[in-house]
């Protein structure tokens, strides 16, 4: 699913990042630790071709994003990839279910309501489905953006330090979400965080150094 070779980033042409190589197959699970600074979300984003690299190429799913037209990657990142941001972005004005149906759209894949429900039933989320998202607890809007992030059923799923912020019990509910998801989905899983917390929950851990 990911293949990652002679890796480097660099912002502002300083500090240069370098990545040692990696390989994750399908529908595995890794975890990527490192505190801050070490270019945990920078690896992320380059993952989910938000970022572009300086140097060295990055497969997924049999593409090379690194090299990709950006008209070309914004509908791949839509279709194959699923976001878990430390921030969920979510549209405030709008309903969940409205926040969810945001997502194909976006990935230019055809609305399914049906699909929606499906989504957020699994998530917990039935019974709040109309509700505005200004109205949501924390858990609950922490639980859409899950649902929109694997609402197109992608391939590979990225999740940034998605329990940080949580006491034990919610860290423990999100984990489990997330590994019950990509299970479900057969997607491959990739965690970035400095949460120590998920460590023994990972078979597989790319550790980052400051």
């Amino acid at each position: 699913m990911i293949n990652v070779e002679g890796l480097s980033y660099s912002y502002d042409g300083k500090g240069t990042i370098r990545f040692a190589d990696l390989t994750v197959a399908k529908g595995e699970r890794l975890l990527i630790l490192g505190e801050s600074g070490s270019g945990k979300t920078t690896l992320l984003h380059l993952l989910g071709g938000l970022l572009r690299p300086g140097e060295g190429r990055i497969t997924i799913a049999g593409e090379d994003i690194s090299r990709m037209p950006e008209s070309k990657l914004d509908h791949f990142r839509g279709q194959k990839i699923g976001f878990v941001f430390q921030r969920n972005h979510l549209v405030g004005a709008l309903t969940v279910e409205k926040n969810l149906l945001l997502a194909p759209m976006l990935a230019g894949v055809a609305q399914d309501a049906d699909g929606v429900h499906e989504t957020a039933a699994l998530l917990g989320l039935d019974g709040i489905i109309h509700q505005n998202i200004k109205k949501l607890s924390h858990g609950q809007a922490q639980r859409v953006a899950i649902a929109r992030a694997v609402i197109n059923r992608p391939g590979l799923i990225l999740a940034d330090e998605p329990t940080s912020a949580l006491d034990d019990k919610n860290c423990d509910r999100v984990c489990r979400l997330l590994f019950d998801i990509s299970e479900r989905f057969k997607s491959t899983l990739v965690i970035a965080t400095h949460d120590q917390r998920l460590a023994s929950r990972f078979e597989r851990k790319y550790v980052l150094q400051p």
